[in-house]
């Protein structure tokens, strides 16, 4: 098996379906074996329909895992992680537009070297705008400043001029994620203390405390819906998780202002 995809849904029915036709789309240009996991994460949409409609058609690469309610995104997508099969493993959010021309030069670029454990793609927005999709490791001020002024950043990303050279970043949302299975072997699954935020950051910070890199890949690009669900001055069960998966990042961590060097992981 080349390559396990991990998906995972919640009241997704306006994006799954262009995720995975857009998915299925790209994959057909290439000779990759791979198998599709489908995390629901108990929808109360039509999202279930649509996810069947597409296993009833590719039966032989999708696998679907139906939960019972909201489990959050690492207890869900460790169950998908468990079983995945593939040499890497390619975690993405459901409203994911991947466009042709993807999947295999971020799986070229991972190989490059082997102290790369993880690629990630430029995100664009439906109009075409740079979504600010990595960062460096966050301190209580910066995570504060990003929650609330997210646009402005964005907006000022936008008008500077982009370099389509590949870097190393602190880290990257988990909007799509390329990684090597070994990596998952040797960091270990997503924390499930954390709920659904910050386990990216925390498990960047893994894969760098591991001995790996996180290489961002601009000269490739996929288009990320971003519900951004949590985000705003709306107090609702994802914010308060949110904030909670902040407090023990940060108690995990051992850090508040001064956060982690990325050359003391050498």
């Amino acid at each position: 098996m080349d390559i396990s995809f991990v998906i995972l849904t919640w009241n997704s029915e306006k994006y799954i379906g262009k995720c995975l036709t857009s998915l299925l789309t790209d994959l057909k240009e290439n000779r990759f074996l791979y198998e599709i996991f489908i995390i629901d994460n108990g929808s109360i949409d039509n999202t279930a329909s649509i996810i069947n409609s597409f296993k009833a058609k590719y039966h032989k690469h999708i696998l679907t895992i139906f939960l019972n309610k909201n489990r959050g995104t690492t207890y869900s997508r460790n169950l998908a992680l468990k079983k995945a099969r593939g040499k890497y493993v390619i975690i993405m959010d459901s409203d994911i537009e991947v466009l042709r021309g993807t999947i295999a030069p971020l799986i070229d670029t991972l190989n490059k070297d082997n102290k790369t454990g993880l690629v990630v793609p430029k995100l664009l927005y439906p109009n075409g705008n740079l979504q600010k999709s990595t960062d460096v490791f966050p301190t209580i001020f910066t995570k504060l400043f990003r929650y609330f002024f997210l646009k402005r950043i964005e907006k000022k990303d936008n008008e500077l001029k982009q370099k389509l050279r590949p870097k190393y970043v602190d880290y990257a949302i988990s909007a799509f994620w390329v990684l090597k299975k070994q990596v998952i072997e040797k960091v270990g699954l997503l924390d499930e203390n954390i709920f659904y935020a910050p386990e990216d950051v925390d498990y960047c910070l893994r894969i760098w405390n591991a001995g790996y890199k996180i290489l961002y890949v601009p000269n490739v690009a996929v288009i990320h819906h971003a519900q951004e669900i949590s985000r705003g001055l709306k107090l609702n069960f994802v914010t308060i998780n949110h904030i909670k998966g902040l407090i023990y990042y940060f108690r995990k961590h051992k850090y508040i202002f001064i956060p982690p060097k990325r050359d003391l992981f050498k």
